[in-house]
């Protein structure tokens, strides 16, 4: 990890933080969704503060600044990760494998399986794969995927 990204820690979200991250998601997201024909500026937005959970989301502070966040919500038999962004400033650096460690140690400790979606071509499928998930299954839009406890890449 980059010297430069080593200060990171994770705060509670607070409901004032909504729109803060419906902007962040929409400019990690817009890439991605114009390559797949489906980007719309406000839809981008909406959809993070139709399904905004202050209580299981986390957001990532780096140098007092806010670098991004993650959610980590029950489900039926999983947690489901969801709405993990980084600013793109942060990204490429281990940002997101240190954040994503820190949150896979947590559910590990819980014996849960942890699922996810990604959107189909996007970048950061390598990382979770690195991180063990697996894909369950996919269409035209959506990779699921999904990680037993304690699962490492390649298991």
């Amino acid at each position: 990890m980059d010297a430069d990204v080593m200060g990171w820690r994770l705060r509670s979200a607070v409901a004032a933080d909504v729109e803060v991250i419906a902007e962040l998601r929409a400019t990690v997201m817009r890439a991605d969704l114009e390559r797949l024909g489906r980007y719309d500026d406000h839809r981008v937005r909406q959809r993070l503060r139709d399904s905004f959970s202050p209580q299981y989301t986390s957001v990532i502070m780096l140098d007092r600044g806010l670098a991004g966040c993650v959610t980590v919500r029950p489900a039926v038999g999983r947690q489901w990760l969801e709405h993990f962004y980084l600013a793109p400033h942060c990204q490429g650096r281990g940002l997101g494998s240190a954040v994503l460690r820190t949150v896979l140690e947590r559910t590990d400790a819980q014996g849960m399986t942890v699922g996810l979606n990604v959107l189909q071509g996007s970048g950061a499928r390598r990382l979770y794969e690195r991180h063990g998930f697996v894909v369950e299954a996919q269409d035209e839009i959506d990779v699921f995927m999904m990680r037993a406890p304690g699962a490492t890449a390649g298991a």
